[in-house]
């Protein structure tokens, strides 16, 4: 069963949520993303996707990247000094905390 986990900055108290597996979805008939989540029966039969929760060290922008379409750069900034999956064990990173602190 996929867990939710929630990371907050001890220094600024930013919260980064994520699920434990990811956002894994398929495209409906319009070719729109649909999350399925666990216990959801189309998880296993229809999923062709996943999108997974990055923060960025260098802006400390959080956001998603599509595993169909992976991008190596924040959408933000454009630094590839990104983490996977938040939070980076490492203090002092991300330039809105510089004082990061991820427990």
């Amino acid at each position: 069963m996929a867990e939710g986990v929630r990371y907050v900055c001890a220094h600024c108290g930013k919260a980064i949520e994520a699920w434990s597996d990811g956002n894994p979805y398929y495209l409906d008939a319009r070719g729109r993303k649909q999350y399925v989540y666990h216990p959801d029966p189309r998880r296993s039969a229809g999923c062709i996707g996943n999108d997974s929760p990055h923060l960025c060290l260098a802006c400390g922008e959080a956001f998603m990247i599509d595993s169909r379409s992976p991008t190596p750069r924040c959408p933000t900034c454009g630094s590839l000094d990104l983490a996977d999956p938040p939070p980076p064990r490492v203090k002092g990173k991300a330039s809105d905390c510089p004082d990061a602190n991820w427990p």
